[in-house]
């Protein structure tokens, strides 16, 4: 697909919605996730309106991006932005004709606003529970880091926490499904978790064992994964999805 293709606008008006993304999406080639810190709730909400606003005072920008998604962070001062390109490609022909204009925007209705960075990422494992249908009350997003690049020890990883997830004696019901991405570099995989509630996702926290898993050999495996650097686990709300109208 060439620049030129991707480049088109799609013809769509801006619609805002409540509903939560489908990450597993086969269309999805490109999943793409930042984080901006904004300092406190009220510049949390400030910033969500002034992107929303943005973006619905414009055509949607391209065929090739599919939704775009904002979550507050239960930290009070950070935003995660979640995209779905079809393609990296894609992403990049926005970045040069369309990105800078909403940037701009958006930081002179909310200024200050500090964009840590882009990670860019492929889906690689899908978990839900057969015949799940609940909304999810809380996103949890882990970021797990790994000391160096290596693709086949990400792939390995999260194979490893599908056989423990398999063998859990006790998974707590609150949980609802679990969306494992990979990132380009290969020293990073992101698990979007999608939660009943953040009580429910902290209970599970809280049971024997180190993390969500109990304390079985299978999860002691991943927990302790040769070159595993480090993880964070961070609980968002979903504040406001853009998609084509």
């Amino acid at each position: 697909m060439t620049s030129r293709t991707n480049d088109r606008r799609s013809g769509r008006n801006t619609s805002r919605t409540d509903a939560h993304p489908d990450l597993a999406d086969p269309r999805i080639g490109a999943p793409l996730f930042s984080t901006w810190r904004v300092g406190t709730p009220l510049r949390q909400r400030k910033t969500v309106e002034a992107v929303a606003a943005t973006w619905e005072r414009r055509p949607w920008p391209a065929d090739d991006l599919l939704g775009y998604h904002v979550y507050t962070g239960h930290d009070a001062s950070t935003l995660l932005h979640y995209s779905q390109w079809t393609s990296e490609q894609a992403y990049e022909a926005f970045v040069k004709v369309r990105r800078q204009e909403r940037v701009d925007e958006i930081d002179t209705a909310v200024p200050g606003i500090e964009r840590v960075g882009l990670a860019r990422y492929r889906r690689y494992r899908s978990g839900v529970r057969e015949g799940e249908v609940r909304v999810p009350g809380c996103i949890v997003v882990v970021d797990i880091e790994f000391e160096g690049p290596d693709p086949d020890r990400q792939r390995a990883w999260v194979d490893a926490v599908f056989e423990a997830l398999a063998s859990e004696p006790t998974p707590h019901p609150g949980g609802i499904s679990a969306h494992f991405h990979l990132s380009t570099d290969g020293t990073r995989v992101l698990n979007y978790a999608e939660w009943e509630s953040a009580q429910a996702h902290l209970e599970a926290l809280a049971a024997p064992g180190d993390g969500i898993g109990s304390a079985t050999a299978a999860w002691e495996r991943v927990q302790t994964w040769p070159g595993l650097k480090g993880t964070t686990v961070s609980r968002f709300d979903h504040a406001v999805g853009l998609v084509p109208g």
